[in-house]
């Protein structure tokens, strides 16, 4: 359940929002463009304070209607630390990640356009009603695909001439990245246009821009979303990033106030209006799940940790880090075949030290009693950002700062049921005959419904995919780098496809499964809430 509760983040919680379109963006004429341009019309940068206006609060995927919570973490860490005194709004937007959030709902590229539309117009009626000026700007808040949507209005209000100065926008996981959200990672134009999945409804559509508003941007390392590895040809970095998509995007809102105010500002160019930062990250998701595993788990991870972590870093073109390579982090930048800066002799000499290490942390956690000490599946580190988002959420929402398990699912089902509408029957033992029944075929009814977006992931991997690749190839060949085209070709088929059948058909499987599962237990007043509340308190 805390998988759900964590937004775009995993793959349980997803929304449906269906029929939220957006009137089309209009400019009111109280806003008076004639006196100022798109550009920065006064000393207002990234860094400056937010000040004491309004603050919009979009969600995440699987999130359209951001809880009581969410705004309340938005406003608490990362708003309110920039100088935000203000009042804080939620904005309704789409937020469907196809075909996680339901077959019959938007495609991710209408849920991305129509939720900067209604963006764009929010804004522009903040600014409208008079009370916007570059010292109490229009704050908007995103995370995940909340960044996305904030990057399409950000676009619309340039084409429309508002103010730089008069916004200021806060993006979390950042999916259009300029180096490293997967958005952009992929987005290699063939012929003038960026690759699409038409069976998926998605688009690589390129980077946030980093010069029309002043804006700060926040990535954990190893997000999958937003810190894709440059050399996806290296699967370890990309399994990595698989798995980060889990334990660090979904992390955002669980972090402390001193992981964020230590958070790491990457170089950037001199005329960008957009800060960069990223937050290290605690633990290696690849390894992740061997801290689940009682005794053995701890030296397993502190045994292999050190080395691996150089061999995952070597995706992103560097021994210590995922980030040593950023020299710009505003200009937008396409994944490659190999890195060429690495002197190889250092590499050899940190796996050989990550060997070592991790040797002597193993011995040492076996000689310390604590590691036989039976301890709760909750404490494991990689969960720690997990289970706070979604303890912060669900406190704030209901109103207590110390949430029970069964305040978490009842809130859980209630986020579930909004963003994937009819989800979750209401359906109990006790119900007439006929409504178990009913509730039974539409059961039926979604799992069958599954089978739609797995053909439709079987129909991208099979043909969508190599006809890019060829056509990519072919492109490259003509520019006189075959060879390198081949390569690139393979190295970003060695990330696409077992994304593709992660997100395609694993994901809407196990989706399925659970929601059985769930409506199951469902018949049962008060089974799901009983059986919670028998887990140990939240750490």
């Amino acid at each position: 359940m805390i998988r759900l509760l964590g937004s775009c983040l995993t793959t349980g919680l997803m929304i449906a929002g269906a029929g939220l379109v957006g009137a089309p963006l209009a400019c009111p004429a109280a806003l008076d463009l004639q006196m100022h341009a798109v550009l920065l019309t006064s000393g207002n940068t990234a860094d400056s304070p937010l000040g004491n206006g309004t603050a919009l609060i979009v969600g995440a995927s699987g999130l359209p209607v951001p809880p009581a919570g969410y705004v309340d973490a938005a406003e608490t860490y990362y708003l309110a630390p920039r100088g935000f005194g203000g009042t804080t709004q939620a904005v309704v937007t789409p937020e469907s990640l196809w075909p996680l959030t339901g077959v019959k709902n938007l495609t991710t590229d209408e849920s991305f356009a129509q939720g900067g539309q209604i963006l764009a117009n929010a804004i522009t009626q903040q600014i409208a009603g008079g009370q916007v000026d570059a010292a109490n700007p229009v704050v908007v808040f995103g995370y995940s695909q909340g960044a996305v949507v904030e990057t399409e209005a950000m676009k619309l209000l340039a084409e429309q001439g508002v103010p730089s100065d008069y916004v200021h926008f806060v993006m979390l996981g950042n999916p259009a990245n300029p180096d490293g959200g997967i958005l952009e990672r992929f987005n290699v134009p063939i012929d003038g246009v960026s690759p699409t999945i038409p069976s998926f409804g998605l688009t690589f559509s390129g980077a946030t821009p980093a010069d029309l508003y002043a804006t700060n941007i926040y990535t954990i390392e190893y997000d999958g979303f937003a810190n894709f590895p440059r050399y996806p040809i290296n699967f370890l970095a990309d399994l990595n990033a698989f798995l980060g998509m889990g334990f660090s995007h979904g992390a955002y809102l669980g972090l402390t106030a001193e992981q964020i105010q230590d958070a790491i500002q990457l170089p950037a160019a001199a005329d960008s209006l957009t800060d960069y930062y990223m937050i290290p990250a605690e633990s290696l998701p690849l390894l992740a799940p061997l801290q689940f595993l009682p005794v053995i788990g701890k030296p397993l991870y502190d045994l292999l940790e050190p080395a691996t972590s150089v061999l995952v870093n070597l995706g992103y073109g560097c021994i210590t880090d995922a980030w040593c390579e950023v020299t710009d982090a505003s200009a937008p930048t396409t994944f490659g075949l190999f890195p060429t800066n690495l002197d190889w002799a250092e590499v050899a000499t940190a796996l050989g030290n990550g060997v070592q290490q991790g040797i002597a942390d193993a011995l040492r956690d076996l000689q310390d009693p604590a590691t036989y000490q039976p301890t709760s599946v909750l404490d494991t580190p990689a969960l720690q950002g997990l289970l706070e988002t979604a303890y912060r959420i669900v406190g704030g929402t209901v109103g207590n700062p110390t949430p029970t398990w069964g305040d978490m699912v009842q809130v859980g089902l209630s986020l579930l049921n909004n963003a994937v509408p009819g989800s979750i029957s209401g359906v109990t033992i006790d119900s007439p005959p006929i409504d178990i029944f009913n509730a039974l075929i539409a059961n039926v009814s979604n799992d069958y419904a599954t089978l739609l977006p797995i053909a439709d992931t079987f129909n991208a991997l099979l043909t969508t995919l190599p006809s890019v690749a060829i056509s990519f190839i072919a492109q490259q060949a003509a520019d006189g780098n075959l060879l390198g085209g081949i390569g690139e070709a393979l190295a970003a088929a060695t990330a696409l496809l077992p994304l593709g059948i992660g997100f395609g058909i694993v994901a809407p499987v196990v989706e399925a499964v659970g929601l059985n599962v769930i409506n199951l237990v469902n018949l049962f007043p008060g089974a799901l809430e009983d059986l919670a509340n028998l887990l140990p308190d939240i750490p």
